[in-house]
């Protein structure tokens, strides 16, 4: 049995004047989001084996804001690959995850994250948590998952189990869609 969580980055800036979307940095209330997380991390004594994260501006604060809340050391495999990738592109970037983790934790963007879960997770109407993501997966939310595998190299669609899905209006209801 292996865990995987997957934590989409906080909201970004829009109105920043970046050149490339690779660069857009947080806002404000993605700096808010992301301590919410880091936060929600430390009381619920979340750890992680590996990290495996996009190394896009948004995604780095995303983790540094996380980090100063929650703690703990986070020294993240930075992966080209997850930044805007397919579930399928996720997959095989899990697949070379650090044979030894118990527990990953990735970082990165919509779709590719929501995409993944409802890969990995069987929508047999049973999982509370997978309807929420149906609805949407909001910036900074993060899910965590069981998978029914022995090693990363054997991640396969439907061999998943969601069992959390928090999001950071959960936490905090400011940090909700109607506030900014």
């Amino acid at each position: 049995m292996k865990k995987l969580s997957l934590l989409r980055h906080a909201k970004s800036g829009w109105d920043d004047p970046v050149s490339r979307d690779f660069d857009r940095p947080l806002n404000d209330k993605g700096k808010r989001a992301s301590k919410a997380i880091g936060a929600f991390i430390k009381d619920n004594d979340l750890a992680y084996d590996q990290i495996l994260a996009s190394p896009a501006v948004r995604v780095i604060e995303t983790l540094e804001h996380v980090e100063e809340a929650c703690g703990l050391s986070m020294e993240p495999t930075w992966d080209r690959k997850i930044y805007l990738a397919s579930s399928a592109t996720l997959l095989d970037v899990l697949r070379g995850a650090n044979a030894d983790a118990e527990h990953i934790l990735m970082v990165g963007h919509n779709p590719g994250l929501e995409d993944l879960i409802f890969d990995l997770v069987p929508d047999d109407g049973s999982s509370e948590a997978r309807d929420a993501v149906e609805q949407k997966y909001p910036t900074a939310a993060l899910a965590e998952m069981n998978l029914d595998i022995e090693s990363w190299e054997d991640i396969a669609e439907n061999s998943g189990m969601l069992v959390r899905f928090t999001r950071p209006r959960d936490l905090d209801p400011e940090l909700g869609p109607d506030y900014s």
